[in-house]
């Protein structure tokens, strides 16, 4: 995104910093680029994201804020209030990712603990007088700025109340020091994250310039042009991957028993975001596309011709280097040929080796891009 600004404004007074994950950023010449954790925070993105908000207090009235914001942008745009130390503030994510929880619901959390998250950013920028234009990617189900990276330049309608609430409907037992500030801040003693209504939005403008729906589209487009029937299941699945794989697993023996809904040969494509829960003490390899696929695998295990592929569209799909798998009609056989059952990897949410005893992993690299998660499922 830096880069096509720069390719588009290239006689522009233009100066700027963005924060991308590690092994992520790219060559340009007048943007920083600065590499920070994700999707647990660190201090690179907390130095960054400090300095962010410095250059926005410099701004100038009638100066154009331009914010390029995609998925990765609650962890990589991390700069915690000053009563939460960084260290408490990884310690939460850790645990809100362990939990299930959704991404949208997470952020409630992030943005209650945050200087910059929650239209905070904007609010700088407002207070300088700058206009602010946000162009965003979405990676989240809904499309919501708010929900994108946690809003730093949309208005936050959740409260300190709402996070205090995420934190117990996910059983998720936060340092100390993070309960102490959200129960002030649902006390009244400190101040809340803009609402929308706020009169510091009126120079504001935030733009949802991509979606993981226009990517299942051109998947679809793909498939079409081969002469196959794509059918669209939607961008908004969530749940517990191995669940979902379980709907689906349903779908594809309607298909093929009956023809309903839909005819085979048939491309059923789908996005979203779905969870994997890890169990105390479980550590886990892999992520949800991965163990959506796996748990595929076992529901399908007796249904001929069927192929699926998962991954998560920036390059990375949970703790590993893969962007996810390929499931064949051989993976499990493939992969108790070299002593990894099916089942068991399942239980130990151990899909990464379920797919590199197959040797179906896919590995694409930094794809630098962030609109959420693809899967395709082929009924032949």
């Amino acid at each position: 995104m830096a880069l096509a600004v720069e390719r588009a404004w290239p006689g522009a007074s233009l100066e700027g910093l963005v924060i991308s994950r590690y092994a992520h950023g790219i060559p340009t010449e007048r943007i920083r680029v600065v590499e920070a954790g994700h999707p647990v925070p660190d201090a690179a993105g907390e130095s960054a994201t400090r300095e962010i908000l410095q250059l926005v207090s410099q701004l100038k009235h009638n100066d154009l804020l331009l914010v390029l914001v995609s998925g990765g942008g609650s962890s990589l745009l991390s700069l915690p209030v000053p009563a939460v130390s960084m260290a408490a503030l990884k310690s939460v994510t850790h645990r809100l990712l362990a939990s299930g929880a959704p991404v949208g619901e997470m952020n409630v959390v992030r943005k209650h603990l945050s200087q910059i998250a929650g239209g905070r950013l904007a609010a700088a920028a407002a207070a300088c007088g700058a206009r602010v234009i946000a162009l965003i990617i979405s990676d989240v189900t809904g499309d919501e700025p708010s929900d994108i990276a946690s809003g730093p330049c949309a208005a936050d309608p959740s409260t300190y109340e709402d996070a205090l609430a995420v934190l117990s409907r996910w059983k998720v037992t936060a340092p100390d020091e993070v309960v102490a500030w959200l129960r002030r801040g649902a006390n009244g003693e400190v101040p809340e994250t803009p609402k929308p209504g706020d009169p510091l939005f009126a120079r504001v403008e935030n733009r949802v310039i991509a979606t993981a729906h226009q990517s299942l589209e051109a998947a679809a487009d793909v498939f079409r042009s081969a002469g196959m029937q794509a059918v669209l299941l939607g961008d908004t699945v969530t749940g517990e991957a191995r669940e979902v794989a379980k709907v689906y697993a349903a779908l594809v023996r309607e298909i093929r028993a009956h023809n309903q809904p839909f005819t085979a040969p048939v491309a059923l494509i789908s996005g979203g975001e779905c969870t994997v829960t890890l169990p105390a003490g479980t550590k886990g390899r892999g992520g949800r596309c991965t163990e959506f696929l796996l748990s595929l695998a076992i529901e399908l295990d007796a249904v001929p011709n069927v192929h699926a592929l998962a991954c998560d569209t920036d390059g990375i799909d949970g703790s590993e280097e893969n962007a996810g798998a390929l499931l064949m009609p051989d993976s499990t056989q493939r992969a108790a040929c070299r002593g990894m059952a099916a089942r068991d990897a399942l239980d130990w949410h151990d899909a990464y080796g379920f797919f590199e005893a197959a040797d179906q992993l896919i590995v694409t690299g930094p794809t630098r891009t962030n609109v959420n998660d693809y899967r395709v499922i082929l009924v032949g």
